[in-house]
């Protein structure tokens, strides 16, 4: 098994230029590309005309590929209708959540619901599993393009209709999960219910929760539907489809299960000078680049803990992302350091959008291997071939496992319901994802890797369990986490936990909710902070942590009462002076902490250097590294491939530990007891047989 090298190929681009055609495979051969992704935008080139189709240009080009080693991952062209398609039949066009039915134009403007759009995919699908399904060449399908986006015409209204039917079953039992007593909204019929809508209904929490559950849905029957168009005819094929990270409108958990492995596209903005804003991330990396290869870690972590097996890295630049708010070049070893990072974290794969740089359009000036002058002499060429040349040496790593001690919960609807709660901070939504972003770190920059979670996980491998912010808590989802802490495992959470249900509903009672037992506490209130505004609170002398000091919370921080728990450190002034601000339970084995306020980074740092302490979970690196290094390692039987990264601008040498120094060497600069890592320069260990 190799590492696919690849990327987004799009010969219909070129069709009148056959020298280019015949160039790209002597540059893919030079740059050591061994896969090319094919079709994804090329429908009107495949099917010019309703029943008009064209294959003989791709059979050509599958061929041509084969015959020098490459292969094909395939893509149905769902992501991008022609024109013909949405002239002549309308209705496969989506409908805006204000009533309009959309034009024709951009990506993903389809009805995931319209009986005609189904039946042009399924056509144009089967057609290409019949093709092309026992081609050798063919390894891979890829299903359109980064699913996205909902439909509010009246096939996908009366679809949210059944669905919430089969959810509920009657109408007084929706009425009362989404508490529509309030405002009046009582449904006496199922042809009253309408989706969310800013010239209607986008106020009612169990109506908007329940929408997004919908969309994601309609999405994976959707996706489903594709599968089943390809497998018919070429039933031994894996399938994929490239996620978005953290990409907020769907549910990944969900939408993952049918596939035989996942991918991702990777765009961060590396060099940045303070907060990096594009269309799925809004990171505040404080202008360092390692803080910023932290968040791409814990995104490489998300995605390959969807199947807990490997992954692929399905779309990266080479050089820089046309479409972000400034597209600042990667610098000189930038490219390889990201792209071994994403190998490090499970991905079997380095794949780039685009190969060739198109010569018009929206992205003509997005990153591409091949420049428009057209040649291998450039700058980015040169390092694409030195990565895949680099890439070669680490086939071994195939497959191999990322295993974890630790688990961080992040769940779709409960980020969904968060985000949806009119307050206690209704600016910049309530910063979930970020505040998970910061638990990750402090094991990220400690070589400590991490699996991330949902409500249907298997916690029993774990021994530190995080979830910032569990707002909503499922009764199902309590019985797990006590289970877990009853039998010996570490539980950490934090403020504005516990607050509602599966429907968006308040758990009465107080607050955590189910979650009051294991925790041992009462959270009375919970007050907002303005941006910059702070309180302290300081750590109790002798607490069962060791913790000493005084600490400063921000943003949010909440009245909290022990009931059982141990009181670890107090809140100084104000409302809630002498509250507990950290509690920690003993509940059966296992331990539950609780932090009452979003806390600066320096408590962070030693509380979970305390945990880590404790708990003694698996390190890739057994002493601490330096600001702005990573280590991380997978596992292959009895072999462990440690991989070692510098994302700053300067050159760092960094010792080995004794029991690390009989590991070879396979990429980087070492002397016997030393790694020597240049700005933005990696070094890769193998520990055992390979």
């Amino acid at each position: 098994m190799k590492i696919i090298h690849g990327g987004d190929y799009n010969p219909d681009q070129w069709l009148d230029r056959p020298d280019i055609l015949k160039e790209d495979i002597r540059l893919m051969k030079l740059a050591g590309c061994n896969a090319m992704s094919l079709g994804i935008f090329a429908w009107s080139t495949l099917e010019s005309r309703e029943g008009e189709y064209h294959f003989e240009w791709l059979d050509g080009i599958i061929d041509s590929l084969y015959d020098e080693g490459i292969s094909t991952i395939l893509a149905t062209p769902s992501g991008a209708r022609p024109p013909w398609l949405a002239n002549k039949y309308p209705e496969v066009l989506r409908v805006t959540a204000e009533g309009q039915r959309r034009h024709f134009g951009e990506r993903h403007n389809h009805c995931p619901s319209s009986p005609v759009y189904r039946e042009k995919v399924a056509a144009i699908n089967g057609r290409l599993a019949e093709r092309y399904g026992k081609h050798p060449a063919v390894i891979l399908w890829h299903l359109s393009n980064e699913y996205s986006g909902a439909c509010y015409c009246p096939l996908c209204i009366n679809e949210f209709r059944t669905w919430v039917k089969n959810r509920y079953g009657d109408l007084k039992t929706l009425n009362h999960a989404w508490w529509t007593s309030f405002w009046s909204h009582g449904y006496s019929d199922w042809d009253e219910i309408e989706p969310p809508s800013p010239l209607g209904e986008p106020m009612l929490h169990g109506l908007n929760l329940d929408w997004k559950r919908f969309t994601t849905q309609r999405t994976l029957d959707f996706m489903k539907f594709e599968i089943k168009t390809v497998r018919e005819k070429a039933p031994y094929i894996p399938v994929t489809t490239n996620l978005m990270g953290t990409f907020e409108g769907l549910d990944y958990w969900e939408l993952s299960e049918p596939l035989d492995l996942v991918s991702w596209d990777s765009y961060p903005s590396w060099h940045g000078i303070g907060p990096v804003s594009c269309s799925w991330c809004d990171w505040d990396i404080d202008g360092k680049d390692w803080r910023l290869a932290s968040h791409v870690a814990f995104t490489h972590d998300l995605i390959r803990s969807l199947k807990k097996r490997s992954f692929l890295l399905m779309e990266s630049t080479p050089s820089v992302t046309n479409w972000q708010p400034v597209g600042k070049l990667k610098r000189p070893g930038m490219h390889a350091l990201a792209s071994i990072q994403a190998i490090a974290h499970g991905s079997d794969s380095v794949q780039y959008f685009q190969w060739r740089k198109s010569r018009g359009g929206f992205e003509k000036f997005h990153g591409a291997v091949v420049d428009h002058v057209g040649h291998e002499n450039t700058r980015v060429f040169q390092e694409v071939r030195a990565l895949g040349a680099q890439l070669a040496e680490l086939d071994g790593v195939v497959g191999a496992l990322v295993k974890s001690d630790v688990a961080l919960y992040f769940d779709w609807e409960n980020r969904w319901a968060l985000d949806d709660a009119k307050g206690p901070r209704n600016d910049n939504h309530k910063e979930y994802r970020e505040d998970c972003f910061a638990h990750y770190y402090q094991f990220w920059r400690r070589g400590i890797p991490m699996d991330l979670v949902d409500r249907r996980a298997d916690l029993s491998s774990y021994k530190i369990l995080i979830a910032p912010m569990l707002y909503m808590v499922r009764g199902e989802t309590a019985k797990k986490i006590e289970e877990f802490v009853s039998k010996g495992g570490t539980f950490i959470t934090t403020y504005w936990t516990g607050i509602v249900d599966e429907n968006d509903l308040c758990h009465l009672g107080g607050f955590p909710g189910p979650l009051k037992k294991v925790l041992g506490v009462w959270a009375e209130e919970i007050d907002a902070l303005y941006p910059g505004e702070t309180r302290t609170f300081t750590m109790k002398g002798g607490n069962s942590l060791g913790l000493r000091g005084i600490f400063k919370a921000r943003l949010l921080w909440e009245g909290l009462h022990v009931e059982g728990a141990e009181e670890l450190a107090t809140f100084d002034s104000d409302i809630f002076a002498g509250m507990s601000a950290v509690t920690m339970n003993r509940y059966g084995a296992g331990k539950a902490y609780y932090l009452a306020s979003r806390n600066e980074e320096l408590f962070l740092d030693e509380f979970y250097e305390k945990i880590i302490l404790d708990r003694c979970p698996i390190q890739a690196w057994p002493e601490p590294l330096p600001e702005g290094l990573s280590v991380t390692q997978r596992i292959h039987g009895e072999t462990v491939y440690r991989f070692v990264m510098n994302f700053t601008d300067r050159s760092i040498k960094l010792k080995i530990p004794a029991e690390y120094v009989s590991n070879k060497l396979l990429l980087g600069d070492r002397t016997e007891d030393s790694i020597h890592l240049k700005a933005w320069g990696f070094a890769v260990l193998r520990d055992g047989p390979g």
